[in-house]
């Protein structure tokens, strides 16, 4: 156990610190990097309470997911709904923090915070998404988890608005 928490540590710390070299050195972004960041950024947004239907037009048909490092690969808008699915139908409130984002090319990556608000499944789960672009859709979408918890059991959970 002890070994697969430094391994998650080093992987968002190493993540984060991509993003943080990448924001302060990286060229101006072009029109392209500007148009992906947005369609991550409203695929977040448009995550509802008990409502996944919004999502697919974000998505590409043949998507690929990774919950986290650890988890295995959904491929496919199904996979990936029924996987989401859990969190989703329990939520009452649902809130994307996006601390950071940075975009090279087809890839976004982004530092969040995600707020699951919830009486049966709370989650509370900070971690970087790294999401590929092709032709205006997410391709490929992995997390990598920095913290995650039961949002009664995270101090950063009183933060919540």
């Amino acid at each position: 156990m002890k070994l697969s928490s430094n391994r998650r540590a080093v992987i968002g710390s190493s993540a984060l610190a991509m993003l943080g070299a990448f924001s302060s050195q990286a060229a101006p972004q072009t029109s392209q990097e500007q148009a992906n960041i947005k369609v991550v950024n409203d695929f977040l947004h448009a995550v509802k309470p008990k409502d996944i239907g919004p999502l697919a037009q974000f998505l590409s048909p043949d998507v690929t997911y990774r919950m986290t490092e650890t988890s295995p690969q959904d491929k496919g808008y199904e996979a990936i709904t029924k996987r989401l699915a859990g969190f989703v139908d329990n939520a009452s409130r649902i809130e994307f923090e996006i601390i950071a984002t940075h975009a090279l090319g087809p890839i976004v990556i982004n530092h969040r915070i995600d707020r699951f608000i919830s009486a049966t499944r709370p989650l509370l789960f900070e971690g970087v998404g790294v999401f590929f672009l092709k032709g205006g859709k997410i391709v490929d979408w992995t997390d990598y988890t920095i913290r995650a918890a039961l949002a009664n059991e995270w101090p950063a959970a009183r933060r919540s608005p």
